[in-house]
């Protein structure tokens, strides 16, 4: 009886599937892929770009070196300002000037220290009419203020009323009123200009010399020179029972 051949082992072709391999174990401590905040790993990519060197700084000129600080005053450093705007770094303009209102409320408290800045007498007006050039003694005069003054039939008035009264001004005058506010408004604050000055020569020197005073003038000074007042003006009677001319006046023993 014939043996039967065994029959040929499977041959191992590139075909054979290989056998799963075991799964790995999770490192939790990597990164997950597709993350946008993973740490970067130590090795770098060959090929990845270098910085240029046009990206550094390039070290300034000494043209444009920073310039040294400018000396800076003792209110400067103490945090004072200067009252000139140079000093703070602050550059020079035109100060404000300021409103109608204002110089109206400055002009009436102006030789009234009660006075509570929001009515305006006629010689305060007029005071500062005459301090802005408004009051001229040919276009406008006090006697014109006072006739459009009185029509209000009030002491003081106050800046509705003074509006209408320069208005009434303007127009009784025949002249623009927007000058005229103008005017007030740019004369500055109030103050003793174009004052009288004292006239100091020998003649007034004579005159108002007390030692040369003769008759009763001469009794109104003492010898220094001042007034003596009421004293020096009328005769007081003397209450306190001594005769006149009498010279020991309290100079007796007071203890009898």
């Amino acid at each position: 009886m014939a043996e039967t051949a065994p029959s040929p082992a499977p041959s191992q072709t590139s075909e054979t599937k290989e056998s799963p391999r075991p799964a790995e174990p999770k490192d939790s401590s990597r990164p997950s892929e597709g993350s946008n905040d993973s740490p970067r790993t130590a090795e770098e990519p060959k090929d990845s770009p270098r910085p240029s060197d046009d990206s550094k700084e390039s070290p300034r000129p000494a043209d444009e070196a920073k310039a040294p600080d400018t000396p800076r005053s003792e209110d400067q450093k103490d945090g004072v300002k200067s009252p000139e705007p140079e000093a703070n770094g602050e550059s020079p303009g035109t100060p404000k000037n300021p409103t109608l209102r204002e110089q109206f409320k400055a002009f009436s408290k102006f030789g009234d220290s009660k006075s509570d800045g929001k009515q305006l007498t006629l010689s305060q007006s007029d005071k500062w009419m005459k301090q802005a050039k408004v009051i001229d003694g040919k276009t406008i005069t006090t006697t014109d203020t006072a006739i459009t003054f009185k029509k209000f039939k009030q002491m003081k008035i106050a800046y509705p009323d003074y509006e209408k009264y320069l208005a009434e001004l303007a127009k009784y005058k025949n002249q623009d009123l927007e000058a005229i506010k103008d005017k007030l408004k740019n004369c500055g604050t109030p103050g003793l200009r174009g004052t009288t000055s004292v006239v100091k020569n020998s003649a007034v020197d004579r005159l108002t010399n007390t030692q040369k005073y003769t008759g009763s003038h001469k009794q109104r000074f003492d010898a220094d020179g001042k007034g003596k007042g009421v004293a020096g003006r009328k005769d007081i009677a003397d209450k306190s029972g001594y005769v006149a001319g009498y010279k020991n006046k309290d100079s007796y023993a007071k203890t009898h």
